[in-house]
């Protein structure tokens, strides 16, 4: 019975290995005119949605994680389903990101998306726009070396390209109209009430 478990498991890998790099081969650019209605088709559909009923504002997200191999995941989202993974020294096969590696591609990929809501809705022009997210860790609190520092990223550094034809002013205000209303940097940046329980 374990054996057969751990058979499927290890199928699930290069299941999850093969859907995601389907997933960026399908991922095609869109002109400008296209993403431009499709921002403000959504923009226009929420608050019309929230208008009618503010209920609807509120989302609830679920994730599940099933673990494979050494210390990795297949996580399901939805219909999506990706992996995560851990380098050889911290004892991962290293097929995939890590954790905080996704962390911090979280926070990059909420960024991109706010950033181009909210062009959209100041009249903005963004040609190309390419974010880094930088995260410090100490890793002694992880392995109980010590415990009086955090276990998680103490300092998080996010650096913002953006080519197009506005001002450098201009840009800098879409960074901070951005900055207040990012959800992931939100987590980033303030404590988030999180329980959790054995089942």
């Amino acid at each position: 019975m374990t054996a057969g478990r751990r058979g499927t498991a290890d199928h699930g890998y290069g299941r999850g290995m093969t859907l995601l790099q389907d997933q960026i081969l399908t991922v095609s650019d869109t002109t400008a005119e296209e993403r431009a209605q499709r921002l403000t088709a959504a923009g226009t559909a929420w608050h019309e949605r929230i208008a009618a009923d503010a209920g609807a504002a509120q989302l609830t997200y679920r994730v599940t994680g099933r673990g494979i191999g050494s210390v990795a995941t297949e996580i399901r989202a939805g219909k999506h389903r990706f992996l995560v993974d851990e380098p050889a020294a911290l004892a991962g096969d290293d097929v995939a990101a890590s954790p905080v590696e996704y962390a911090l591609g979280a926070l990059v990929s909420c960024q991109v998306v706010v950033f181009r809501l909210y062009a959209q809705a100041l009249g903005l022009t963004i040609d190309e726009i390419e974010i880094t997210a930088e995260g410090d860790l100490d890793v002694r609190k992880l392995f109980g070396i010590d415990e009086s520092g955090r276990a998680g990223f103490h300092d998080v550094r996010v650096k913002v390209d953006i080519t197009g034809p506005d001002t450098a002013e201009q840009y800098e205000e879409l960074r901070r109209v951005v900055d207040a209303h990012c959800p992931v940097l939100d987590l980033f940046a303030n404590p988030v009430p999180t329980s959790g329980a054995l089942v």
